[in-house]
């Protein structure tokens, strides 16, 4: 059986790990030549087909809400409703897939209700901490106690109408372990992986340009609170008072706190947003890539700079730690002062940095978006099967 999937996504033009993901589902459906609908929010109505998969971008309202630099929430949405039954109704959808309680992912949700047909969605964002830490700098001209106490409560009833919302479809994916068992527990649904794969000829050492002798500390993705980018000036100090003067950063993306990073790092350029080639180069031209982020889901950047050669630095909150294998990959911080600990090591082991650059590179080649795309459609066939043959399947997962 090969069912018949429509796709309602929040982000897909967008830079995010969601769009990526969105973008590589659809291209893993064109490889295979499975029937693919895929709804997603664009800049004109002009529905098309390309290699059996069906596009229908559908054009947010003017007053669109703007929730980030490249996400909207259209206020509006329900006037598409129409036009989506029928695309899925001629496309004869037997299932549809929602990634995220965005304007798209409640238009497929009404969709999959109309037409009677199963729901499944996918995790990709921690919303709840996203919010949270945006509100705590918010109020940052409040006592510190009373902050703490606000972005706490926004996280708990964040969470809490998340996991209502998780709690509609039939079969949930996640990113990660912890997520995949916290999905569980709230939600009482069968939950699967759906790790992320990585294109190791696009992120590769063979893109590598440099031949100075600086050592260049990488970063790459929003610059947002939730990023905890601001670390990357302390790192600095602690830098600067181990006598290192031989190093500088890479800052690739764009985002609200880019004007604080350019008037607080003193040795850093900033590259702003990157595709294609230049994006290859500028993750094998670092040489460790630091990423304090504790939010993340998973970190397709990580998986991008260990696929370019390049070991990570992450934290131990987060789906990153899944990606890093601790003192052979890159290290995985159990707070700020390990952080940077390693990466003084990294500075200054040359020989254990260049064993970890192989290896860093090794690990990357095991993953692969079709392995990933593979279990998501046995996922899809379970449920169209029916709930007996999800829970059979797939409650251990």
């Amino acid at each position: 059986m090969t069912p018949r999937v429509a796709l309602f996504a929040d982000c897909f033009h967008e830079i995010n790990g969601v769009a990526l993901t969105c973008r590589q589902l659809e291209a893993f459906a064109q490889r295979r030549g499975l029937p693919l609908l895929n709804v997603h929010a664009g800049n004109d109505t002009l529905a098309g087909t390309a290699c059996g998969v069906r596009r229908l971008p559908l054009r947010r309202s003017p007053i669109a809400l703007r929730l980030d630099s490249d996400l909207s929430f259209d206020l509006l949405c329900m006037r598409q409703r129409g036009r989506a039954v029928q695309a899925a109704r001629e496309f004869k959808a037997e299932v549809v897939h929602i990634t995220a309680p965005g304007d798209m992912g409640i238009l497929g949700a009404l969709v999959a209700h109309e037409l009677s047909i199963p729901l499944v969605a996918s995790w990709h964002t921690n919303v709840h901490e996203f919010g949270a830490r945006r509100l705590e700098r918010l109020l940052a001209w409040a006592p510190k106690a009373w902050r703490s106490r606000a972005a706490a409560w926004a996280e708990r009833a964040s969470l809490d109408r998340l996991m209502w919302f998780y709690s509609i479809p039939q079969l949930l994916f996640a990113p990660n372990r912890e997520l995949i068992e916290l999905l569980a527990a709230r939600t009482g649904r069968p939950v699967l992986p759906m790790w992320r794969g990585v294109d190791t000829t696009a992120f590769s050492p063979k893109h590598r340009m440099r031949q100075d002798v600086e050592f260049v500390l990488g970063f790459a993705g929003r610059l947002r609170p939730e990023k905890n980018v601001r670390f990357l000036a302390e790192l600095e100090k602690a830098l600067m008072a181990a006598g290192h003067t031989q190093y500088r950063f890479l800052i690739c993306g764009d985002g609200s706190e880019r004007a604080w990073l350019e008037a607080h790092l003193h040795r850093a350029h900033f590259t702003g947003v990157l595709r294609g080639a230049p994006l290859s180069r500028a993750f094998a031209n670092m040489d460790l890539f630091v990423f304090p982020s504790k939010t993340d889901t998973y970190g397709n950047v990580v998986q991008e700079a260990l696929a370019s050669g390049v070991p990570a630095v992450v934290t131990s909150e987060g789906g990153p730690k899944f990606l890093v294998r601790h003192e052979h990959s890159g290290f995985v911080a159990a707070g700020d002062r390990e952080f940077i600990a390693y990466v003084l090591r990294s500075l200054e082991c040359p020989g254990m940095h260049s064993a970890m650059r192989l290896e860093a590179r090794r690990q990357a080649l095991d993953k692969s978006w079709d392995a990933v795309f593979e279990t998501v459609w046995e996922g899809y066939r379970a449920t169209i099967a029916g709930p007996s043959k999800i829970h059979g399947s797939f409650t251990a997962a």
